[in-house]
């Protein structure tokens, strides 16, 4: 991607005043990923930053994705501003027509990424339960509302970025797993009780002043809100693959984030989310070949083809309650 802004990034700052005449801005390129475009652009002392969603995925298989996935991104930032004001970046300006909204720019040296501290192997379990609580709120506060959930009927969109690529495709390449990721797609699928944002993970997470600000918002969807707190846990437990020195307090952060969130369930019996929960769901049916490692009643168990950078997540919950990772290579749903 270029850093050079076209016709429309250029017309867009223009036609919103973010950049006035006479005035030079400098466009800088941040990492999108594979969904989308990004850019800061500072001019005379202001910085912000400019995204748009792509459409097809920056990855080499054909992976095609309704780029109106911008404005519900957009949406979900304004949602978010009116229950936790600090859990979203401000917004600037948007434009459905270019696909492109403006926010503020959030420094690095104020904003850390969760990811690379847990990477680094800074893990604070403290932080860990205000990344819970956070979604617990947000889904609280939008179950059941049906003026949310006409702004978020973003089935296709959610279709397309995680049910297919992430379940769908698993259960393919895993041949005796596929009536298990079957059912369990179309139960994600046919559960609409809340706003979830959708990829909720370490790396869509910054270390704000006084909470997690939740960035990349572009699945946001009215669904099943066991996913999101699924899917944070996922990445969690993969963090234990890339840093074992940390095992113990990557599960002391999994067991915080997990009851916390669970604090804030009011929307249905607490039990109800948990056996939905994709992490249980799997519990039986997703085995692992080596031998374990048990740190404190978790087993861990890194199947020998995963590949650093590469490695998918197994999650097992035995019958006496352990809960083990295995590594396996391919498939979306391993990003870490």
């Amino acid at each position: 991607m270029s850093s050079a802004p076209d016709n429309d990034l250029q017309a867009f700052v223009t036609d919103f005043g973010l950049v006035r005449d006479g005035e030079t801005a400098i466009w800088s390129v941040l990492g999108g990923g594979v969904s989308c475009d990004v850019w800061r652009v500072d001019v005379d002392g202001r910085s912000f930053c400019i995204k748009r969603a792509l459409a097809q995925l920056r990855v080499e298989a054909e992976w095609r994705a309704p780029v109106e996935r911008n404005a519900t991104e957009w949406a979900w930032f304004e949602t978010v501003h009116d229950i936790c004001a600090d859990a979203a970046p401000a917004l600037i300006a948007h434009d459905p027509a270019r696909g492109l909204f403006a926010m503020e720019f959030l420094a690095p040296e104020r904003y850390q990424l969760w990811k690379a501290r847990l990477l680094a192997g800074e893990v604070d379990a403290g932080f860990a339960d205000r990344v819970g609580d956070t979604p617990g709120r947000i889904h609280a506060a939008t179950a059941g509302d049906a003026r949310i959930a006409g702004r978020f009927a973003t089935d296709d969109a959610f279709y397309a970025l995680r049910i297919e690529p992430y379940l769908l495709a698993t259960g393919a390449r895993h041949r005796d797993l596929q009536t298990v990721f079957e059912a369990l797609a179309a139960r994600t699928a046919e559960t609409h009780l809340a706003l979830v944002h959708g990829d909720v993970r370490p790396k869509n997470i910054l270390i704000g002043p006084r909470r997690p600000v939740f960035l990349d918002a572009e699945t946001a969807w009215y669904g099943d809100p066991a996913f999101d707190r699924a899917f944070c846990l996922n990445h969690l437990l993969l963090k234990c693959l890339w840093n074992r020195r940390a095992v113990t307090r990557f599960l002391a952060c999994f067991d915080r984030l997990a009851q916390t969130y669970l604090g804030a369930v009011t929307w249905e019996p607490r039990e109800e989310i948990e056996a939905r929960n994709q992490l249980d769901e799997l519990g039986e049916e997703v085995g692992c070949r080596d031998e374990p490692s048990a740190v404190r009643g978790h087993q861990l168990r890194p199947c020998p083809e995963a590949k650093r950078g590469e490695a998918g997540l197994d999650v097992c919950r035995q019958p006496g309650g352990e809960q083990t990772v295995a590594g396996r290579e391919g498939g979306n749903h391993g990003c870490l």
